[in-house]
This record gives structure tokens, C-alpha cells and sequence, in this order.
């Protein structure tokens, strides 16, 4: 148990959502202190099976997204179930009125009626697209360009990324949000309609790196880098025994440090030479990484990974060896990180769960197991 009150005590929160970014904002604000209310149809909304799934067929995705919380099912097409979820937003103390939901387009839950029973009543509505109509991450992603610059340089398709990055954002802006909103309303008073496109969530990210910066100033896209890393020297590396490493030499030091582990002084000082570089800059060695790599890569397939990693370790260089899912679950590293806590999910098993990586006087802040859906309908 935590000795310290958790930031957001005494708030409460009424999730009506489904998927990832809206649970995660429901999510982020129950281990941040808030008690969150997710609110779904008689049965389960569309995510309550979502894969992964136990050997049962029990959601590993829905239990994950929604610890901590309590659960209510209404029918969303009774008005008794409407008055329901209004009063759950509306009738909820001083420290309640929230209301945050990816299913909007429905007057009765539309912020209008709601301001029209409270007052100071925040509503977060996340959408789809910026004109409202229906758009999710890899939909999204795809109309963004990242596609098109992701994979091997020698494949002219498209390559989705796997992990849903632009719902991620999305959920932790939300959460974001709706603090804010709450510390303009205990100033004064007022409540807040908040509109969060993915759709825009994507673009903002994508703008404010530069992504979309690039081709108003130059009229160049960015080109595919496969797993070279934009604009300095980082690429991946393979050993003896067909272990894979990714660097990242982001500094003159880092890159010292990589010349010297591979033993490489004489020829990378040769290359200097004859191309007229100079490979303290960055953009230097991110230009002639070709000539650079595989200069360094030659080291790499004469030695073990056990070797690689002792002279790595050596260096100051950036460094990381590639795993697998159950590779990094065999390497003890989460029975080491005070990140992760072991868990009993009625449904699920016993597993260790991640808590909030933001470290508040020393101590994580973790929600306890997802509640069984409905269980607590007319609490």
C-alpha cells in the first residue's frame, strides 16, 4: 500500500470506451488515485475478447487495459439505462462529473446535456478521425506516411508497425487532459468539452518531430532508413552466432568508443581522409554510414554475443541486444524492475503487472486486478 496519498484521491471517473486508447486513459487516471467507473453494454463492448486470450478464452488485452476498475453494464438503448450513466457523470460529488468515452455521436451522453444537469462537467470525447467520422491507429498510420518509410530499404511495399504507438499517445493525451481540465475547474469552476482525435494525435506527433516540417520546407519525404537510425550513426549488428545488436553512437564519444571496441582506428581514420569527413559531426557519420558500417561489422561476425556483450559493456557506446517477448520474460528483468508487481487475475492466473512508470516519492503506483464485467452494476 502506498504511505502517501496517490495524486488524483477523490476523483471520479466514468469511462464509456472500448479498446486501447480510452482504456488507457481510464487506466492511467485509476493508478494516478482516480476511481474509474468503465461503463459497457449488457455483454461486453466490442474489445471484451480481443486477442490475446487464455487457453479459456478469457481477454489477457481487456483484463490488462482495464485494472483497477470497477465494471457497470447498462442496456445503451433503454432510457433507463441512459438516466443510468448520466447519474453515475452527473450525481458524483464534488470530485466526480468526468466522463471520458471513444463512443460518442449520442445525445443523451453529448456534453450538452450533461453541462445542462451539472454545470462544471468535463466530457473527453476521443474520435476516430479529425472530421469526426471513423478512423483507428492503423488506419490512421497509414495515412500519415510512417509506412512508407518502415522496413528494409530494398523493399518498395509498405510495412505497418505492430505496436499501436498513435493509441498510446492518444490515451496518455487524454489523461493529460483531463487533469488539466480538473485543475482549471478546482481554480474556478468551470467544466470543459474536450474533443482528442487520433487522427490529430498523429499528426501533432508526427509534426512536432519534424516529419511533416521537412517536406513544406524542402519538398523532400523523408526517406526509408530500415534499421539505420535517422540523421546519426545507429544500425544493427550481427555476431558469430547470430545474435543481433543495435547500436547508437549519438555522441564524437559513443563513436570513439566503437572504433576503439572494433579495433577499426586505422581505417575509419583512412575513410575520413579520403572522403573529406570529419566524424565528429554527426551528419558526417550518418552520411557515410554506409562506408562505416560495414567496416564495424566485420568485428561483430568474428565475435560471440557473450563477447560482444563484455566488450560492450566496456564502452560508453548505446547498446542493446534484440529479444523476443519470452526471451525478455526469461531474463528475470521484470522480477527485477520495481515496475512490476505480482498479480492474481480472477480468469487470467497469477502473472507480474506493470504499475505506472512515473516514480512518485520512490514508489510506483499499481491498480489491482480488472473486475469481472458488471460486477459492480448498481453499486
Amino acid at each position: 500500500m502506498s504511505s502517501h496519498p496517490r495524486p488524483l484521491e477523490g476523483l471520479r471517473v466514468v469511462e464509456v470506451s472500448s479498446f486501447v486508447a480510452s482504456p488507457l486513459c481510464g487506466l492511467t487516471l485509476s493508478q494516478l488515485g482516480a476511481e474509474v467507473i468503465r461503463v459497457d453494454p449488457i455483454g461486453g463492448a466490442a474489445d471484451i475478447n480481443r486477442w490475446p486470450v487464455t487457453d479459456d478464452g478469457n481477454s489477457i488485452y481487456w483484463t490488462g487495459l482495464n485494472r483497477g476498475k470497477k465494471s457497470v453494464t447498462v442496456d445503451f438503448r433503454d432510457p433507463q439505462g441512459q438516466r443510468m450513466i448520466q447519474d453515475l457523470v452527473i450525481d458524483s460529488g464534488p470530485g466526480g462529473g468526468i466522463l471520458v468515452t471513444n463512443a460518442g455521436g449520442r445525445s443523451w451522453m453529448s456534453h450538452e446535456t450533461l453541462s445542462a444537469r451539472r454545470s462544471d462537467v468535463i466530457t473527453l470525447e476521443l474520435l476516430g478521425r479529425t472530421d469526426g467520422t471513423p478512423g483507428v491507429d492503423y488506419t490512421v498510420n497509414a495515412a500519415l506516411g510512417f509506412p512508407s518509410i518502415t522496413g528494409p530499404t530494398d523493399y518498395a511495399g509498405v510495412v505497418n508497425h505492430v505496436l499501436p504507438a498513435w493509441d498510446v499517445a492518444c490515451g496518455l493525451y487524454a489523461a493529460l487532459a483531463i487533469t488539466a481540465a480538473v485543475r482549471r475547474r478546482d481554480q474556478n469552476g468551470m467544466g470543459a468539452q474536450i474533443t482528442l482525435p487520433l487522427e490529430d494525435t498523429a499528426l501533432a506527433i508526427a509534426g512536432t518531430l519534424g516529419y511533416l516540417t521537412e517536406p513544406q520546407l524542402s519538398g523532400d519525404t523523408r526517406p526509408a532508413t530500415g534499421n539505420d537510425v535517422y540523421g546519426t550513426y545507429g544500425t544493427d549488428f550481427v555476431t558469430a552466432d547470430d545474435s543481433r545488436f543495435m547500436l547508437v553512437a549519438l555522441t564524437p564519444r559513443h563513436f570513439r568508443g566503437l572504433v576503439e571496441m572494433t579495433g577499426t582506428g586505422e581505417a575509419v581514420a583512412a575513410v575520413e581522409r579520403a572522403l573529406g569527413a570529419d566524424f565528429v559531426r554527426e551528419d558526417d557519420r550518418y552520411i557515410h554510414r554506409g562506408v562505416l558500417t560495414p567496416l564495424f561489422a566485420a568485428w561483430f561476425a568474428r565475435h560471440t554475443s557473450v563477447e560482444v556483450e563484455a566488450a560492450l559493456a566496456q564502452t560508453s557506446v548505446l547498446w542493446e541486444r534484440y529479444r523476443t517477448f519470452d526471451e525478455v520474460v526469461e531474463s528475470g528483468v521484470l522480477q527485477r524492475n520495481p515496475l512490476f508487481t505480482e498479480l492474481e487475475q480472477p480468469g487470467i492466473g497469477t502473472y507480474l503487472a506493470a504499475g505506472l512508470p512515473a516514480i512518485f516519492d520512490g514508489e510506483h503506483y499499481f491498480a489491482g486486478p480488472a473486475p469481472d464485467l458488471g460486477s459492480s452494476t448498481g453499486f
